[in-house]
C-alpha cells in the first residue's frame, strides 16, 4: 500500500488547543515542511470560525466537522471470476479520518482565489452545518456503497 509512517505514536498534540486531531491536520495541510505556515493558517481559520460561530469552541467546531465528514462505508474493487464488482464495505477508524482530512482539504484546495485561511473556516463551518463540497464526497461515497449493495455478499 502507501508508505508507512510512524505518525500515530509519534504525534505531539497542537500548542494551542492540545488536540492530537488538530496536529494531524496541520500535518496534512503542510506542503515544503512548513509547519509554521500551516499552523498559522489552521490558528486563522479557527478564529474566524470563533467570529461566525461564537457560541461554540472552535477546536470543538473543527472536531465536530471532521466527524460529519468521516464515511461509514465505501466501495472498493474485487475481481470476483473475470469481472470487478464494486463491493460496499465498512472502513477502519484510521481510513475514517484519513478520509475526512483529504476531502476537507481537497475541498479547500478545489476553491480559488481567496486566502486560505478563510476558504478553510468556510469549509469547517460547512462540514459543521452538514453541507459543502466535502459533505457532498462522502454522500457520493455513501449513495455508490448504497448503490451497490447487491454485491455485499462478496465483502470477506
Amino acid at each position: 500500500m502507501g508508505r508507512i509512517t510512524a505518525s500515530r505514536s509519534q504525534l505531539k498534540p497542537d500548542p494551542r488547543y492540545d488536540s492530537i486531531l488538530a496536529s494531524k491536520f496541520i500535518n496534512c495541510l503542510m506542503w515544503d515542511g512548513k509547519k509554521t505556515t500551516s499552523q498559522r493558517l489552521l490558528y486563522d481559520a479557527f478564529d474566524e470560525v470563533k467570529k461566525r460561530i461564537s457560541n461554540e469552541e472552535p477546536i470543538d467546531v473543527f472536531v465536530q466537522a471532521i466527524e460529519n465528514v468521516k464515511p461509514q462505508i465505501e466501495v472498493r474493487s474485487r475481481r470476483v471470476g473475470g469481472a470487478a464488482y464494486q463491493v460496499p464495505m465498512q472502513v477502519n477508524r484510521a481510513r475514517q479520518l484519513a478520509l475526512a482530512i483529504r476531502w476537507l482539504l481537497l475541498a479547500v484546495r478545489e476553491k480559488k482565489g481567496r486566502p486560505t485561511a478563510l476558504k478553510l473556516a468556510d469549509e469547517i463551518i460547512a462540514a459543521y452545518k452538514k453541507e459543502g463540497a466535502a459533505m457532498t464526497r462522502r454522500e457520493n461515497v455513501h449513495r455508490m456503497a448504497d448503490a451497490n449493495k447487491a454485491f455485499a455478499h462478496f465483502a470477506w
